[in-house]
């Protein structure tokens, strides 16, 4: 199967400061959970793979064309963007921002029925005929995820990009919006990207992982137990790993150098 998407020596150039050279690849079907510490470059990464921010030199392709190169509509139904704290400014139905997710694919006979099969698939039809600015942070939080539901429903291997799609939700949210999120991307063999800050939601439910520190990457490399030693470098801790039967799960532990300690 060849590569959905390519990045060749991409470097981003914000406030004064290159991020990069990046050079990574992704297939169809493929999940991928970026991690580093915070002012690594991830979400900045995410932005240029969706090509909301510019390339200071290299390049990224999409399906081997030029990112730079693919009409907006197009490219709004070949991938979708979940970006972190995504609100909405204006008191609208809960249907209608689930709906933007459509505008690239107008006329859309079909809107009506995916809109409300996105609300169920990300947990959330119970939210039908509210306002979104009434909503809890979680239950924003679904809506968003079902726009992005919408907005790749009829395509396949296509690119699912999410920036910290879990963040400051609690475990049982988490777990069941990483799960359809998960469903979702599979049913259609979507790629997914995602950037973490959760070891475990990582380590369980991502195949890869794409390790940045100081606008480079450390590694790209698969999940336990060969990422440990590199997620103990990449944060400076130290990590336990416990395992059984549902998953493994990381301990985390200063590092005897950062507290002063001989190692």
């Amino acid at each position: 199967m060849s590569c959905l998407l390519t990045l060749n020596q991409a470097v981003l150039r914000l406030g004064g400061r290159d991020f990069g050279p990046f050079s990574l690849s992704l297939r169809a079907g493929e999940s991928v959970a970026i991690l580093g510490p915070s002012g690594a470059g991830k979400s900045s990464l995410l932005k240029a793979m969706a090509r909301e921010l510019s390339l200071r030199s290299g390049s990224i392709a999409l399906d081997g064309k030029p990112l730079s190169d693919w009409r907006a509509a197009a490219l709004a139904q070949r991938r979708a963007v979940l970006p972190q704290g995504s609100g909405v400014a204006f008191g609208l139905a809960v249907e209608l921002v689930v709906s933007l997710g459509r505008v690239a694919r107008q006329p859309d006979p079909a809107q009506r029925d995916i809109i409300h099969a996105a609300l169920a698939q990300a947990h959330a039809a119970h939210l039908a005929g509210r306002r979104f600015d009434t909503l809890s942070g979680g239950e924003q939080a679904r809506v968003q995820l079902a726009r992005v539901f919408a907005q790749a429903w009829d395509q396949r291997e296509g690119l699912l990009l999410v920036d910290e799609p879990l963040a400051a939700l609690d475990p049982g949210l988490a777990l069941e919006l990483m799960a359809a999120l998960q469903h979702f991307a599979s049913e259609r063999g979507h790629a997914l990207v995602a950037v973490m800050h959760d070891l475990n939601m990582a380590l369980n439910h991502f195949e890869r992982l794409w390790l940045l520190r100081e606008g480079r990457v450390l590694a790209d490399c698969g999940a336990v137990p060969a990422a440990l030693p590199l997620l103990e470098q990449l944060y400076g801790v130290r990590l336990r790993l416990l395992r059984d039967a549902e998953g493994v799960a990381v301990i985390a532990s200063p590092a005897a150098q950062r507290m002063g300690r001989a190692a």
